[in-house]
């Protein structure tokens, strides 16, 4: 039953994802197609870098989440890439960019002026822009916390089945594996 869990975290982690990136994009948009008149920035034209960060996190998370949740749901068996130890290894590195992006967003400045921060994001929520980014920062944090489900859940399953080089999606028959010659767990 833990892999019908682990496809929904994947699909949230997915949805979630697609969530920020058009919030990214949008915010992106927005402050590379400045008018003159726009009070923000003066009307200069600029891009927060770690909006792009955001934005690399959320496709590769995307990415991640369709490759592994499809291998979970289809059981696909490929030695090396598809194993748990692999699949640790890959949420802890979304992980570590999650985590990196959304505390780096939560406090930061505008490049133009390093000394303006977003800051209280609640005050400003008569403007689209101000509450793009409360929206951004709030599927950013919720997404890392899907991420931290995710490396909990699958590190967890892994120690207590010792299935660390076993198929990560958690389903052991050996009459039905395509994993090889060699026995899928060491049971009596």
């Amino acid at each position: 039953m833990i892999h019908i869990f682990r496809v929904f975290l994947y699909f949230l982690l997915f949805v979630f994802s697609a969530v920020v990136m058009s919030l990214c994009a949008v915010r992106l948009h927005y402050t590379l197609n400045l008018s003159p008149s726009d009070p923000l920035n003066h009307g200069v034209k600029f891009y927060d870098p770690i909006v792009v960060e955001l934005l690399v996190t959320s496709i590769l998370s995307m990415l991640w989440s369709f490759l592994i949740g499809r291998t979970i749901h289809r059981r696909i068996e490929r030695r090396f890439i598809n194993t748990f130890a692999t699949e640790i290894i890959g949420l802890f590195i979304l992980f570590l960019l999650w985590i990196v992006g959304d505390a780096i967003a939560t406090r930061t400045g505008n490049p133009p002026d390093p000394n303006t921060h977003w800051g209280n994001l609640s005050s400003c929520w008569v403007y689209s822009s101000c509450r793009v980014l409360t929206a951004m920062l709030a599927f950013a944090w919720v997404s890392w916390v899907v991420v931290l489900a995710l490396l909990v859940t699958s590190f967890l399953f892994a120690s207590a089945n010792k299935a660390f080089r076993d198929p990560l999606h958690g389903r052991w028959d050996r009459r039905a594996t395509h994993y090889g010659s060699t026995p899928m767990r060491n049971l009596p």
